[in-house]
């Protein structure tokens, strides 16, 4: 009887531990980017045709909008890190670009969500990433080299209502009279993500945050040659960090 119990117990146990085990399993986890003018979404059948209007009240149109990411990391509640070296070039008129599963999967439970905004300064280096040059993705070196962080471009329309392009252009800042580099990219936590099943997480982009808080973006004097000028990039930059990106919904 007394050996009985004994196993008895013993295969409880097993099958509790077993149980336990299962409970906990591994998953994949999806990146979806979206895009949108203060709440209204952007797509690809907006290009060279909606009209939207900044802080400063210019109008202005998005033609192309290209932007690269990169170190995302997981990081759970007991701040183990898992790191995915890698990057991701995303592209508003390749909807195959706008979503990214990341390289491997993970345990389920509650994670921070951290990225870069374009390439740290160990990681951008001229013609290190033959898929990115062959992109056009690349800075020349005669104003800094590397790789840019987002290429925005479209029309806007000046005081008289005169359609003029413009390439809102980000990449590291690159000083030419002290020949010095700035690393103006910056990372982005989206706070306490709490995953259970496969999951799809949205990014999401407002496209009119670049052009206000803390600086209130003049398209009518910035508007062009942004990727050399140095001032203008640390702008950009700080009005990046300011709620440019957001955690979207989660589907599991």
């Amino acid at each position: 009887m007394k050996y009985f119990l004994t196993l008895t117990l013993s295969l409880l146990l097993f099958s509790c531990s077993s149980d336990n085990d299962e409970l906990i399993k591994d998953v994949s986890v999806k990146l979806k980017f979206t895009q949108n003018w203060d709440g209204t979404l952007i797509d690809k059948s907006d290009l060279n045709n909606t009209e939207f209007t900044n802080k400063l009240g210019a109008k202005l149109t998005v033609n192309k909008l290209r932007y690269l990411i990169s170190n995302v990391s997981l990081i759970n509640g007991a701040n183990d890190t898992t790191k995915f070296e890698s990057y991701k070039l995303i592209d508003i008129n390749n909807t195959d670009s706008l979503t990214y599963t990341l390289p491997q999967k993970i345990s389920e439970g509650a994670y921070k969500l951290f990225f870069t905004f374009g390439f740290t300064g160990n990681d951008n280096i001229s013609n290190a990433y033959s898929d990115l040059t062959t992109a056009s993705w690349n800075v020349p070196d005669s104003i800094g080299g590397g790789y840019h962080f987002m290429q925005l471009e479209g029309q806007y329309k000046d005081t008289l209502g005169v359609q003029n392009p413009y390439n809102f252009y980000t990449a590291r800042a690159y000083d030419k009279e002290k020949d010095s580099i700035l690393d103006t990219s910056f990372s982005i936590e989206t706070g306490s993500i709490l995953l259970k099943n496969n999951a799809t997480i949205e990014l999401k982009m407002n496209v009119a945050g670049w052009f206000k808080s803390p600086n209130d973006w003049n398209i009518y004097e910035k508007n062009n040659e942004l990727t050399s000028d140095f001032e203008a990039q640390k702008l950009i930059s700080e009005n990046g960090k300011s709620g440019v990106f957001s955690l979207g919904a989660i589907s599991q």
